[in-house]
């Protein structure tokens, strides 16, 4: 699971019109005026050619106006590597996305939105449950499941991957490290949209703020009845999160509201990067044939390729830091409060950092060169879980499917942190 953001992520304007950013020439707009906060952007995947334009002209870009009030973009790998590794400077408080929270509701969003001190030891309380002794006894069950979902696909039918394969795979994963009842893991999925919809996020067309709240409520008291069950009891010999979450000295007197927030933190970060990295490669090897083909010549690939296909991907846009005193980047002077907003999906493909950043290539050298897990204290958590489910799942596929066809024009969500797939529509085809 990944550290991925909850707090609002998308314009405070409801209706947001478009600012007629996405289908034009990024090069046709002063540079000055360019917003890649825009969440049509991402939703018609029409972001490459501004972030190009930044990288190359103005890599930490002050965008004056935007939906989310000023900010300014860092694009380049290194430079964001530099803010990432001086939380002192910029810092993680109050929000690690582009747009701020909402005062009326303030749920926070776990150890992500801490510095230190306080976010080490919240963070090792959860660590176990992705430690390399849990993960060994995890992969049995992933692979267990993997070939059930793959073993009920409709060979030869159109249907959508992201429901079908990405999400069921993730969800029932999160309902295991949570040791939540597996038949009512689709309550993880809807809850995990929940924490990043609201009437304030582009992407949360007809969910009003009243609906959000009491199905986050709803969470609470489900997961809270759990908390009690497990206060002061052992853990088993698979380690679960909420027993430990439960009986951890740093989080074991968390108020409600901060136990919410712990909460959709993993919840998303179990959900939403991982389904979008299954989906996004599927999309990648269809739009790259012959790396699809290198991978039947070559099944051994495999390992090389997941760490490739979350670098392509790059399932979390974005995280943001905010200055904690007037300091100086790349030569420009950013004042305390202001918002400094990393853009991993410009990283990852920064030519400068990273070789031919632009191709899709599955036998990349040094692949786990990227920024998707993020870089520092606040590096993905559960990276080499997210990892180990995406190259079980490819395993399984290679020996039962010759293609993975994409049937139509992928549904891409309308987000400018959590970059995905709403549907995903597919055939596959047996060897």
């Amino acid at each position: 699971m990944s550290e991925a953001a909850l707090t609002s992520n998308s314009s405070p304007n409801p209706s947001l019109t478009s600012k007629g950013q996405a289908g034009t020439d990024p090069y046709s707009i002063p540079l000055e005026k360019i917003d890649v906060s825009d969440s049509e952007l991402f939703e018609t995947d029409t972001l490459w050619g501004y972030f190009e334009r930044l990288r190359k002209e103005d890599p930490v870009h002050y965008c004056a106006e935007s939906d989310f009030g000023p900010y300014w973009s860092v694009t380049k790998f290194d430079d964001i590597v530099e803010v990432e590794k001086n939380p002192e400077v910029f810092s993680s408080l109050g929000s690690i996305a582009v747009g701020d929270p909402d005062p009326s509701f303030p749920i926070g969003a776990g150890f992500i939105t801490m510095d230190p001190p306080k976010h080490g030891p919240q963070r090792k309380t959860v660590q176990p449950a992705v430690a390399p002794r849990n993960l060994a006894l995890l992969e049995p069950l992933i692979r267990e499941r993997a070939i059930e979902i793959l073993d009920g696909l409709p060979v030869g039918e159109t249907f959508d991957w992201v429901d079908r394969v990405s999400i069921e795979l993730t969800t029932a994963m999160l309902a295991t490290l949570f040791d939540f009842p597996h038949e009512q893991r689709r309550k993880l999925t809807h809850w995990s949209d929940m924490a990043t919809a609201s009437p304030t996020q582009v992407g949360a067309v007809g969910v009003s703020e009243e609906e959000r709240k009491k199905s986050l409520m709803n969470c609470l008291e489900e997961f809270t009845t759990l908390w009690n069950e497990r206060k002061n009891k052992p853990q088993g010999d698979r380690v679960d999160l909420i027993t430990a979450l439960a009986n951890g000295e740093a989080t074991k007197d968390m108020a409600p509201l901060e136990f919410l927030g712990t909460l959709l933190l993993l919840i998303v970060g179990g959900n939403d990067t991982t389904r979008n990295s299954i989906s996004g490669g599927v999309v990648a090897l269809n739009e790259h044939p012959a790396e699809y083909q290198k991978l039947r010549d070559n099944p051994d690939l495999i390992p090389n390729m997941v760490c490739e296909m979350i670098r392509w991907q790059t399932p979390l846009a974005h995280m943001r830091r905010t200055a904690t005193r007037d300091t100086e980047l790349v030569g420009k002077s950013i004042k305390k409060g202001e918002k400094v907003v990393m853009w991993y999906v410009s990283a990852n493909r920064d030519e400068t950092a990273i070789d031919r950043a632009s191709e899709f290539r599955i036998d990349r050298e040094n692949p786990r060169k990227h920024l998707s897990f993020g870089w520092g204290i606040h590096f993905c958590v559960g990276s080499r879980l997210a990892e180990m489910q995406l190259r079980i799942l490819w395993e399984e596929i290679m020996k039962r499917f010759s293609l993975v066809e994409v049937v139509d024009e992928p549904v891409r969500v309308r987000s400018n942190l959590v970059k995905g797939f709403e549907k995903l529509l597919v055939r596959v085809h047996p060897k």
